[in-house]
């Protein structure tokens, strides 16, 4: 099996967030057939969603694995669930942890269950900055380089820590 590399968002705005996000990035280093190679700084970002709620603390992983796509997936989900994640109340509303598939390899899928790149990559500042940090080079597919991407984006009420 070959080594793609992957990329993923984690976010946390409840429970100690930053030591929530610092938590993630131990627990992707130890995805079986995965190695963690990357991992940007922390970033404080408003709320997508609902204003009412505490900021987030963002970071990007950059991973190579020999996972399928789905398997990665699945193993994201395993670690939201063993850090206590639950369905927010509301849309984009407060969590402990949220890991995201951002990128895999080159690959293009719309399916039910995983879209890839993924869906807000493109205009979720809180993601592009942090990932820009790790894979300045890297360019999306369908979607361009990374760099750009996060330039038109813009830096409004993100915070590097």
């Amino acid at each position: 099996m070959l080594w793609q590399p992957a990329y993923v968002a984690i976010g946390s705005n409840l429970s100690d967030p930053a030591r929530q996000v610092r938590v993630a990035f131990d627990r992707l280093a130890g995805i079986a057939d995965t190695r963690l190679i990357a991992r940007s700084r922390l970033y404080r970002s408003v709320p997508l969603g609902p204003q009412d709620q505490p900021e987030f603390v963002n970071a990007c992983a950059g991973l190579l694995t020999q996972l399928e796509p789905e398997m990665l997936l699945d193993a994201l989900v395993s670690i939201e669930r063993a850090m206590g994640k639950e369905p927010p109340p509301v849309r984009w509303g407060p969590r402990v942890i949220d890991l995201d598939l951002l990128v895999y390899a080159a690959e293009r899928r719309s399916g039910p269950r995983l879209v890839l790149p993924h869906p807000g990559l493109k205009e979720r500042n809180f993601v592009l900055y942090p990932l820009a940090e790790i894979a300045p080079t890297l360019s999306v597919p369908g979607l361009g380089r990374i760099v750009e991407l996060a330039a038109r984006a813009g830096d409004r009420g993100l915070v590097a820590e």
